[in-house]
């Protein structure tokens, strides 16, 4: 399957940067939220993205206007009938993206394949629910998705090959560099990552060092761009919580417990850059 028009479900930080990634490499974009105001918004955040690359003369005005008009807004799922491809990239939360993929299902085209964007929830579970298991998978872009080269493509028990390299495809169309792994929880990257940043956090509540030197030391001592309490407040808490709990859940293992002062922060609305104020103030 040749996929030339791709739907995304939710206009957020993930879903506006998939349908940036998209209509820059050429491909049609449909990208649907619940409000006027929210696709508004994720376009504007997608115009204000691509001005940056100008001034950083990595694309060119009428780059900028032809990306534009490749990305169409709308508050109905109708118009994702359009689509060869589905991204459901709403919030990670199991109830929210199965009532979502139930709606989408029951309306596209059986041939049209469904992924979801999720960090860490069972795509074999999701794709059950589903009358399409075999053409559903998980697409998982990294934040910022513009920038970040990496998609983890996940394949649900019975996700078929056809629709693996069908997405496999696309993904390596939007430059990014695709990696296959099989459903589990966390899947590769975040299963690794955010138990880090959890102990980032124990480490930070046993107060061994300020936010600022734990950040430096893994920064300086592990080559690492960012550290872990920075890109928490980049992730956001509220998401790193979320995850932690999924594991917590799933494998039923202690090394997996949410650190008290996440929780706490989370409680406190101290989200990270979303709100202004996680483990740093922005």
């Amino acid at each position: 399957m040749t996929i030339q028009t791709v739907g995304i479900i939710g206009a957020g930080t993930m879903g506006n940067g998939i349908a940036q990634a998209c209509a820059v490499s050429g491909i049609s974009v449909v990208m649907v939220d619940i409000s006027d105001a929210a696709v508004q918004k994720g376009l504007a955040t997608v115009a204000g993205s691509l001005d940056r690359l100008i001034k950083k003369e990595k694309i060119t005005e009428a780059d900028k206007a032809a990306a534009l008009s490749r990305i169409r807004t709308s508050t109905s799922y109708d118009d994702l009938k359009a689509a060869q491809l589905v991204i459901e990239a709403a919030t990670e939360n199991y109830e929210l993206k199965l009532k979502i993929l139930k709606q989408v299902d029951a309306l596209v085209a059986p041939e049209v394949i469904i992924a979801s964007n999720t960090s860490s929830i069972s795509i074999t579970k999701l794709a059950a629910a589903t009358s399409r298991a075999d053409r559903f998978i998980g697409m998982h872009f990294f934040n910022p998705v513009p920038m970040m080269a990496l998609v983890e493509i996940i394949r649900g028990l019975q996700t078929s090959d056809a629709t693996h390299d069908a997405v496999k495809a696309l993904a390596e169309a939007l430059g990014k560099s695709p990696i296959t792994v099989k459903n589990a929880p966390g899947f590769v990257v975040n299963r690794i990552l955010v138990p880090m940043i959890n102990e980032a956090f124990f480490v930070l509540a046993e107060g061994l060092a300020t936010p600022e030197d734990i950040d430096a030391g893994m920064k300086l001592g592990c080559n690492q761009p960012i550290g872990p309490l920075a890109l928490a407040d980049m992730i956001g808490l509220d998401v790193c919580l979320a995850v932690m709990d999924v594991y917590l859940n799933e494998f039923g293992d202690s090394k997996y417990r949410p650190c008290p002062l996440l929780k706490e922060m989370v409680a406190a609305g101290r989200l990270g850059r979303k709100t202004g104020q996680g483990v740093y103030s922005y």
